[in-house]
C-alpha cells in the first residue's frame, strides 16, 4: 500500500472517535468509528492507542498505509501545551508527514462555515467557545471548568439543577418543581433519596447527565427557578461568543456564530430564543445557526485548508458529510 491519500481527519470526543481518509480529489476513501478519547483519565498513550484502532480500520478500508497530513480535532486538547503534546504523540505513529492538533470545538466551527471565519460555541458535556479568521488568528478559552471561569455544559447544568432542588427540598432555597421532577426521573420519591443514591453511587455518576433534559422540561413547564437556569446558560453562550468576536475584530462585521453540542443542538425554544435576542442586542451583525453536520467534516476541511486543496475538493467533502 502506498501513500495515496491526502488527509486523515479525526474528530475525537469523550465518548466516541470518528475518522475519515480523504483522497486528494475529495473522495472519502474510508471512515471508521472508535471509542472515546480521554487522556486525562487513561493517559496520552492509552488514549492514542484507542484512536489508532479506528485509524487502522480506516487505512485498511481505504487501502493506504499513510496520508499527507493528519488533521485531528481532539477533546481534552484545551491548552496549547496539550495540543503540542498530543500532536507529538500522533506524529510518532507515523501516519503522516505533518500533524495538526486542535481542540474539538474547532471542528464544529469549520464544519459550519464556507471559510475558516467565525465563532463557535459548543455546549455538550461541557461548554467551550473558539473563533478563527482566514489569516490564522484564533480566539479561545481554556475551558477547564470553574477554575477557568466556565459555567454550563450538561454536567454543570445537572449540578445546578440538583443544587436548587436540594435547597428547595430542605427549605434553604426558593421552591421549585425540580425538587419533584429530578428524583421522579429515577423513580425516587424525594430529593433525600436522590442525594443518597448519587452519593453512594447507587446511580452511576454519568447518569447525572440525564437530569439536563429534565431541567429543560421543567423550565418549559413554567418553573421560574428552572427557567432562570436556562436563561443563565443563554447569557453564558452569548457572552462567550461576543468576547471571541471582539478579540477577532469581527464584532462590527457580519460573522457566523455556530452553535453545537447536544444541549444547543436540541434547540430548546427558551434557550434558542433568548440567545437570539441577546445576540441581536450585543452583536447585531452576528448570524447564529445550529451546526448539524458531523464534526469530522470540520476536521477534514481544516486538513484540506492546510494542504491547499481547491474549492471543488472542499465542496465534494462537504457534500459527503452534510445532512441532505
Amino acid at each position: 500500500m502506498g501513500l495515496t491519500a491526502s488527509v486523515l481527519a479525526v474528530d475525537a470526543g469523550n465518548s466516541k472517535t470518528d475518522v475519515a481518509v480523504v483522497a486528494a480529489d475529495g473522495r472519502i476513501l474510508a471512515t471508521a468509528r472508535g471509542g472515546g478519547f480521554r487522556p486525562p483519565a487513561v493517559g496520552v498513550t492509552a488514549a492514542v492507542d484507542t484512536l489508532a484502532e479506528a485509524v487502522a480500520r480506516a487505512f485498511d478500508g481505504a487501502g493506504v498505509s499513510g496520508v499527507e497530513h493528519v488533521s485531528a480535532c481532539l477533546a481534552n486538547a484545551d491548552l496549547p501545551v496539550e495540543e503540542e503534546q498530543l500532536a507529538a504523540a500522533l506524529h510518532a505513529r507515523g501516519w503522516a508527514a505533518s500533524v495538526d492538533v486542535r481542540n474539538d470545538t474547532f471542528a464544529i466551527l469549520r464544519a459550519g462555515v464556507a471559510e475558516p471565519r467565525g465563532v463557535a460555541v459548543v455546549c455538550g458535556a461541557g461548554i467551550n467557545c473558539v473563533g478563527m479568521r482566514p489569516d490564522g488568528r484564533t480566539a479561545r478559552f481554556p475551558a477547564l471548568g470553574r477554575i477557568s471561569g466556565d459555567w454550563g455544559g450538561g454536567w454543570g447544568l445537572a449540578e445546578e439543577a440538583l443544587w436548587h432542588a436540594a435547597r428547595a427540598h430542605d427549605g434553604r432555597g426558593e421552591p421549585t418543581e425540580l425538587a419533584r421532577t429530578l428524583p421522579a426521573h429515577f423513580g425516587l420519591a424525594s430529593m433525600d433519596a436522590l442525594i443518597e443514591a448519587l452519593h453512594l453511587e447507587h446511580l452511576a455518576p454519568e447518569r447525572r447527565y440525564e437530569l439536563t433534559p429534565v431541567l429543560f422540561a421543567t423550565a418549559a413547564a413554567g418553573d421560574p427557578v428552572a427557567r432562570a437556569v436556562v436563561d443563565r446558560l443563554a447569557d453564558e453562550v452569548v457572552v462567550m461568543a461576543v468576547v471571541a468576536l471582539t478579540r477577532l475584530e469581527l464584532l462590527d462585521e457580519e460573522a457566523p456564530v455556530l452553535l453545537g453540542g447536544g444541549v444547543l443542538a436540541a434547540r430548546h425554544p427558551q434557550l434558542t430564543d433568548r440567545i437570539g435576542v441577546l445576540l441581536a442586542e450585543r452583536a447585531p451583525k452576528a448570524v447564529a445557526r445550529v451546526v448539524t453536520a458531523s464534526p469530522v467534516l470540520g476536521a477534514a476541511l481544516l486538513g484540506l485548508d492546510r494542504v491547499g486543496a481547491a474549492a471543488e475538493v472542499h465542496a465534494r467533502v462537504r457534500a459527503r458529510f452534510e445532512p441532505s
